[in-house]
């Protein structure tokens, strides 16, 4: 600093101490008489670096952070090569908000101090902040070289890699930081964080553990842990974590939401949603909150302002908002395009496309195409139900099969028959998402087939990394993925007719009949029951409907109490959901002048008793938007005949596939109002109904829906014209499957 000239040397001998008494109070701890001396000096010398410097130095600690950057601005001015000076003003930048600016004082104090380990780490840190995680992680590399003992840039590092997919490199990075520092909660947080990415849950709680014991007050920790306690299927461990964190932060919505989650896997939808209205009155732009509060409100078939809300969250998806997970937009809208934009924005949320792994290369055509089923289902659940019989089938001589099991192992007679239909079974729960991608590229998977989307346990960052040269979406998830990796989506005609092609990410592969694979050997219990064990009348028609509470919407409910009002005696049969619902709907039906009690609820029951049953209905009323799937062929294999309204959705289209198939389109109604006429003229015209009925259980042996040998040839028909494209250098198209 060039002394002014106007000032006389004693003058300037009287600052150097001045100056030098300011630093010696400021390292005493005395900023308040430290700052008055450097006003002092400033008064005589304007431009007084050092003097502007430890003003803004004590304004920082004091929080005036406005006051400090204008100040160590003037001081930057004067020394530009002062890198103390850049590192302080980039720490009040920072502490505004102002990361562009931040970054830039940074690099200014880097220039003039490479082995600044500090602003390494803090600019590394800001880089995250700005998404630029290659250029951070470059930062906390230099940082760790030059202060390799340092537990916080550790844990940084790890943050940041874990952020960036590299869970593996983060987990040496959270050792590392806890063998310098042990007891860091934040240290053991992050462990576990990284753990849950790497699916090593038990690991993972064990260290949510260690981070709450270490700091119970925070809120954090506990909605963590109780995640992992959920995933491992303890959930009302998960609920008393939930319980911790919301003490600690009765604010929290995020553990107000996880919270729910875990009141709806024990069956408690009424706690459930109450803890997702608190959380939306909480904190409204919660992303995803607003759809799943509105499903949990279907489930309880609570309708108040339901109109309202259906139109405001397709408001939501339509501004681009992260406003519904898409398996809950599926029964919230029937709208295709506004499915599409819902999936696409939790693909780019979620799931985003991830090249770490590179291109697959090329491959020899082998002598089998190489099939892997992707799911968390291959046990008693209704899509196992659905395919066991397909994985059997399966011509072995073209074809070779992988399971890929990332769910319960849940030891039963479906299980044991699943694992034996494979050439390979691997269980990969352990195993994170980039991991499973690697195995299903070492075993040389041709085909990649999803059969979760985005249904619960789903992994579609499996897919997002390319588990294979193609890859498929089929079965588990009723729409579009809304992601450019998956190639295909298998259909048919009526689920996607060509002219709804664009509301799909996906090319369309349309096989000649129905999409949907059944198993022919699904068994139904010997015998009938009496409508006294089932809780029916004696007499009298019965309608009944076996869909999810949550598909019932007010408009559907409504047909159906006309239905009653206009036949003297007939009953309505639901499945009995959840006493909520129950409550709900005998109100409803009271409100439309239907006896409550006309109102009949079907506990559940296993399979084979519960398909048993359908005998006992006259004919099954379907819902819309979202129809009956799994629940349609179940009513249909047991001989029971459906009436569906063809919705615009695929979600809504499913029955009329079905029906299609069986050559029963007199039960496929195109509105709402001639599903009514047809569902009144059935009840009043038996004759009319037993010729259904009896078409039914013709077509049900000779019609291709349940003939699982000629699907599995139509579906292996599809796998190879996607793999011939393939290899012959062709992107994938959409194409029809020959019957």
């Amino acid at each position: 600093m060039t002394p002014d000239p106007a000032l006389t040397s004693d003058t300037i001998a009287t600052i150097a101490a001045d100056i030098d008494r300011a630093l010696a109070l400021h390292g005493a701890g005395e900023s308040g008489a430290a700052a008055e001396v450097c006003r002092s000096v400033l008064e005589v010398m304007p431009g007084h670096v050092t003097a502007l410097h430890l003003l803004g130095v004590v304004a920082i600690a004091g929080g005036d952070f406005r006051k400090a950057t204008e100040l160590l601005a003037r001081a930057a001015a004067g020394n530009p090569a002062d890198a103390g000076i850049h590192f302080n003003h980039a720490v009040a930048l920072a502490a505004l908000n102002l990361n562009a600016e931040a970054t830039r004082a940074y690099e200014r104090c880097l220039e003039n101090d490479p082995g600044n380990a500090d602003a390494h780490n803090n600019l590394g840190h800001l880089l995250w902040q700005s998404g630029r995680n290659a250029a951070a992680l470059a930062h906390f590399d230099h940082a760790i070289a030059l202060r390799a003992n340092s537990s916080a840039f550790h844990l940084n590092r790890a943050v940041v890699r874990a952020d960036s997919g590299f869970p593996k490199e983060a987990l040496a990075d959270c050792e590392r930081a806890l063998e310098l520092a042990p007891l860091m909660a934040q240290a053991h947080f992050q462990r576990g964080h990284v753990l849950t990415q790497l699916h090593r849950m038990s690991e993972a709680l064990t260290s949510f553990d260690n981070a709450v014991a270490l700091n119970p007050g925070d809120s954090k920790g506990w909605n963590a842990r109780g995640l992992v306690q959920a995933a491992l299927g303890q959930g009302e461990a998960a609920l008393a974590s939930y319980d911790e964190a919301l003490r600690a932060a009765p604010t929290n919505a995020d553990a107000l939401v996880n919270r729910a989650a875990a009141y709806a896997a024990i069956k408690r939808p009424d706690a459930a949603f109450a803890d997702l209205d608190r959380a939306l009155a909480i904190n409204p732009t919660t992303p995803y909150l607003r759809g799943i509060r509105l499903r949990a409100k279907l489930v309880l078939c609570e309708w108040r302002d339901i109109a309202r809300d259906f139109a405001d969250l397709a408001d939501a998806i339509a501004g681009g908002e992260k406003a519904t997970p898409p398996w809950d937009s599926l029964a919230l809208t029937g709208a295709p395009a506004l499915q599409r934009q819902a999936a696409a924005a939790w693909a780019a949320d979620r799931a985003p496309a991830d090249g770490s792994l590179g291109a697959i290369p090329a491959r020899v055509r082998g002598q089998r195409i190489k099939l892997g089923y992707f799911s968390a289902d291959f046990h008693n659940h209704a899509t196992a139900h659905l395919m066991a019989e397909l994985f059997e089938r399966h011509d072995r001589s073209r074809f070779e099969l992988v399971a890929f099991s990332f769910g319960p192992d849940r030891h039963g007679t479906m299980r044991m028959r699943i694992q034996a239909a494979f050439d390979e079974f691997i269980d990969v729960r352990h195993l994170s998402d980039g991991d499973v991608t690697a195995l299903a590229r070492a075993k040389g998977i041709d085909i990649a087939v999803d059969l979760k989307g985005y249904t619960g346990d789903a992994r579609p960052g499996i897919f997002a990394r390319r588990a294979a040269p193609v890859q498929v979406s089929y079965l588990g998830y009723p729409g579009t993925m809304g992601a450019d990796y998956i190639d295909y989506i298998i259909a048919d005609r009526v689920l996607i007719p060509e002219t709804s092609r664009a509301d799909f990410s996906e090319i369309v592969a349309t096989l000649p009949h129905s999409y949907q694979v059944n198993d022919s050997k699904r068994e139904i219990a010997e015998g009938n029951f009496t409508r006294a064990e089932l809780g029916l009348p004696p007499t009298g028609f019965v309608f009944s409907c076996f869909n999810s509470a949550y598909k019932i919407t007010p408009e559907v409910f409504a047909v159906w109490m006309r239905l009653l009002v206009h036949t003297p005696g007939a009953v309505l049969w639901l499945l009995a959901d959840n006493a909520a619902a129950t409550f709900a709907l005998r109100k409803e039906a009271a409100a439309r002048g239907v006896e409550p009690a006309r109102l009949i609820f079907a506990p559940r029951m296993a399979p084979p008793e519960h398909l048993a049953r359908h005998r006992a209905a006259d004919l099954f009323l379907d819902t819309l938007p979202c129809c009956a799937h799994t629940t349609a062929s179940d009513a249909l294999w047991a001989g029971l005949p459906l009436l569906t309204c063809l919705g615009e959705a695929l979600a809504g289209r499913v029955a009329a596939s079905l029906l299609t198939a069986l050559d029963l389109q007199a039960l496929i109604a195109p509105s709402l109002a001639v599903y009514e006429d047809r569902a009144r003229t059935l009840a009043a015209t038996p004759a009319a109904l037993a010729e259904i009925k009896d078409k039914l259980a013709r077509n049900r042996v000779t019609s291709p829906l349940f003939d699982s040998a000629l699907f599995a040839r139509h579906i292996e028909a599809a796998y190879v014209q996607m793999i011939e494209r393939r290899h012959a250098g062709l992107a994938p198209d959409h194409f029809h499957v020959a019957g």
